[in-house]
């Protein structure tokens, strides 16, 4: 999810080509977002909308998919060239992180072991590839941008897609008997420790670029709230390796980690909740920066559908049984902003159809 402007469609493009030659590489964030809303509504009893929503999810994905390898085969210099930007690349990653959340949906709602291994071994795949690449051509390559011009919040999504990875290994080897059991519990608490550590890494990075940078309101874009994201993503992985522990005699010696580093990254989401919000007054109340629909938008979306799983399967892996409302009230507020950004995104489509 990058924060800069996709380029304008090259002179003599139909306005198809345009728009394919110019889709976001984190376009996939739409998949995410739908996702871990249904996740949550299958988490707190609504089971109809959660299927509906997954539904809708499988025809997002597939159609993606599509336009992906579309585009990768009309425009490869765009594709593959973007990959490699300091101000793009990390927006593929939503292409992991929503294989990781389908494959959660297929292990947990339809109890498909075998479509949710598939999709958890194309995730892996994916994570290989995208992440060894995108980091080699970042540290290789010659003309490097600034730290401000170069950094943005849509480099968690990196410890994002890390995480997905580490919460559908979870679920599966909580469904599945040896020979795989251990292994896939000993291969979602490595991406989980990972994940933590490239966050922290990437975090102060970006904290500096807060705090010593100019700041506009363009610089604000939508994927500034996987802050908050990559610690729920984070919680909700550590929560689900603690109801493992049973399974796993490795993950009980554990415990006492597992504990203190879900609550240590729950606690720093919570705290950029605030913190997003106010920056969110000021760049559209304050700046008055126009609020239109963008596919960075779901970028923001997730985070809150995140923190409401997060804080549900904390709540039952801690045994706390005093932090249930707050699921259902993040719940409701990712809901509303998933139909938000689903009708504005109809719109925008039916607009470019209009168009000549």
């Amino acid at each position: 999810m990058s924060d800069l402007p996709a380029p304008a469609p090259q002179p003599g493009m139909t306005a198809g080509q345009g728009r394919l030659r110019e889709l976001s590489p984190a376009y996939f964030g739409l998949v995410m977002a739908t996702g871990i809303v249904s996740l949550t509504a299958d988490m707190l009893g609504w089971p109809l909308l959660a299927h509906a929503l997954l539904a809708l999810n499988a025809v997002q994905y597939l159609v993606l998919w599509g336009l992906y390898l579309l585009r990768a085969w009309r425009y490869p210099r765009r594709f593959f060239g973007e990959m490699v930007e300091h101000a793009r690349g990390a927006g593929y990653f939503t292409m992991v992180a929503a294989t990781g959340i389908m494959a959660s949906q297929c292990i947990v709602m339809l109890d498909n072991l075998g479509l949710g291994f598939a999709l958890w071994a194309l995730a892996a795949l994916l994570w290989l590839l995208l992440t060894y690449t995108i980091f080699t051509a970042f540290t290789i390559r010659r003309d490097k941008p600034t730290l401000d011009k170069g950094i943005s919040g849509a480099w968690l999504l990196a410890v994002v897609s890390t995480q997905a990875l580490a919460v559908c290994s979870a679920l599966l080897a909580a469904r599945i008997g040896q020979p795989l059991r251990l292994e896939l519990n000993l291969l979602a608490l490595s991406m989980w420790l990972w994940g933590g550590m490239l966050y922290i890494w990437m975090m102060a990075l970006i904290f500096y670029r807060y705090l010593f940078f100019p700041f506009s309101p363009g610089d604000l874009s939508p994927p500034y709230w996987i802050n908050m994201g990559a610690m729920a993503i984070s919680t909700l992985a550590g929560s689900l390796l603690m109801l493992n522990a049973p399974q796993a005699p490795f993950l009980v010696s554990l415990l006492p980690f597992l504990k203190g580093f879900t609550v240590f990254y729950w606690a720093a989401g919570t705290w950029w909740i605030p913190m997003l919000l106010l920056l969110g007054i000021w760049r559209h109340g304050v700046r008055r920066f126009p609020l239109r629909y963008d596919p960075l938008y779901w970028g923001a979306v997730f985070p809150l559908g995140m923190y409401a799983a997060c804080t549900w399967q904390m709540d039952k892996a801690m045994q706390f049984g005093f932090l249930n409302l707050l699921p259902r009230l993040f719940f409701a507020v990712a809901l509303l902003a998933w139909l938000l950004a689903f009708v504005g995104m109809l719109r925008s489509v039916a607009r470019q159809l209009r168009a000549p």
